[in-house]
């Protein structure tokens, strides 16, 4: 047995859940908060057998793809650096960890 754990854009998940509930592969969902620019993740659990990793890391890439946002940094104090200029910063995609498993009951 694996455990996938897969942390992403919260925005993603709905579509995320849907296609791996449609192919038979139940999640749970965790919120969780945090990353570099401060939108809204979402950690999901998924508990597979070891042969179904790669469908599975398949499904969680086609559904959180990295695009592109832009982003302006905060200005220090009055001071005017020009890094109030708004930069293209890569968001999305997702950070997975697949993880063994000893035992896995349903109770």
């Amino acid at each position: 047995m694996k455990l996938i754990i897969a942390i992403l854009q919260s925005r993603d998940f709905a579509n995320l859940r849907n296609d791996l509930m449609e192919k038979g592969y139940p999640v749970t969902l965790l919120s969780s908060s945090g990353g570099f620019l401060k939108g809204g993740n979402s950690t999901v659990l998924i508990g597979i057998e070891e042969k179904e990793v790669p469908s599975v890391l398949e499904i969680i890439e086609t559904n959180c793809q990295r695009r592109a946002k832009v982003n302006t940094p905060p200005t220090m104090g009055n001071l005017k650096s020009g890094s109030e200029i708004p930069v293209e910063v890569a968001v999305g995609g997702a950070t997975v960890f697949v993880i063994d498993v000893d035992q896995f009951i349903k109770m």
